[in-house]
């Protein structure tokens, strides 16, 4: 605990409280073979489930479950594949307690993975069909509502006049129509929706000026990791981003998201635990020390 205030997010019969000061973190379970980052890592429903429980015991607050890449080469699936994808996912998470989302943008999966045990959607289509909000609000999960001015799996560059006023604009709207469709405000979390509809430099415009949305008075999720504009940036593939990431991360944090939507969530705890310790004025023990076992690697075997 930092002593200042705590946002608290209702999700079901759970409160998150949010550390402005320590951003919670969401874990990322792909169960779709074509995910931009590592499609076909996981094969099946126990690979899935086995990474879910470890990012959670990784410290995950949050593990999405997602069905369906976001990617635009590819046709998007029907409900039903998608349902078959993520609702026994979810439904093996949430039964080992785990905290668990779903990422998607159609009410019917919605529904089914939150009959099944999910306590947020995960809607990146800035409520394409708005049953998802309704369906949140039934069954008291939370929502993340997330900017875009593209239709899901569409690769579009609208112009903008100025992106961080046209993100604060879409999610003010959205998030009203969300609240009147039943969604309670302390269920609501707002996510500018990087690389969506945006270029890698808009991208990096929204995470510079993060802190504006803040005066949308709800949790900001931030979702940079591997992201495009982190390649364009550093100029690597999806799975070596986890340097330039971090470094999205801590802009992030230092302008007050809330929650940080991440693939390696044991990378991250490590990055924020060192980068709070290191801050002016935070209490470290005197006592810390560093156990015998991990002061040196064991040789692997040949």
């Amino acid at each position: 605990m930092t002593g200042r205030p705590l946002t608290t997010l209702e999700l079901g019969d759970r409160t998150l409280y949010l550390d402005p000061a320590a951003p919670a973190l969401m874990g990322i379970v792909n169960a779709s073979p074509e995910s931009f980052s590592d499609g076909g890592a996981l094969p099946d429903v126990d690979a899935q489930v086995e990474h879910g429980l470890r990012l959670a015991a990784e410290g995950a607050a949050i593990v999405d479950v997602g069905g369906e890449s976001g990617v635009t080469d590819r046709h998007p699936i029907s409900p039903d594949e998608e349902t078959e994808r993520v609702v026994p996912v979810v439904e093996r998470l949430a039964g080992a307690g785990v905290t668990a989302s779903v990422d998607t943008w159609k009410e019917a999966v919605a529904r089914a993975a939150l009959g099944a045990g999910a306590s947020m959607v995960n809607d990146a289509s800035a409520l394409r069909e708005p049953g998802v909000a309704a369906a949140c609000a039934e069954h008291r999960a939370a929502l993340v509502v997330t900017h875009t001015r593209a239709a899901p799996k569409v690769k579009a560059f609208p112009a903008y006049g100025d992106v961080v006023t046209d993100v604060l604009e879409l999610l003010a709207e959205r998030v009203r129509t969300a609240e009147r469709l039943g969604v309670a405000r302390e269920q609501i979390v707002v996510d500018p929706g990087l690389d969506l509809a945006k270029t890698p430099a808009q991208s990096v415009e929204l995470v510079r000026r993060l802190g504006e949305l803040r005066r949308l008075g709800r949790p900001v999720l931030l979702a940079a990791s591997r992201k495009d504009f982190v390649g364009a940036l550093t100029g690597r593939p999806p799975a070596a981003r986890l340097g330039g990431t971090l470094a999205a991360v801590a802009a992030g944090a230092d302008a007050g998201a809330a929650i940080l939507r991440v693939h390696d969530v044991a990378a991250v705890a490590d990055f924020l635990a060192v980068r709070a310790a290191l801050r002016a004025g935070a209490r470290v023990d005197a006592d810390l020390h560093l156990p015998l076992e991990l002061r040196h690697e064991r040789a692997r075997a040949a």
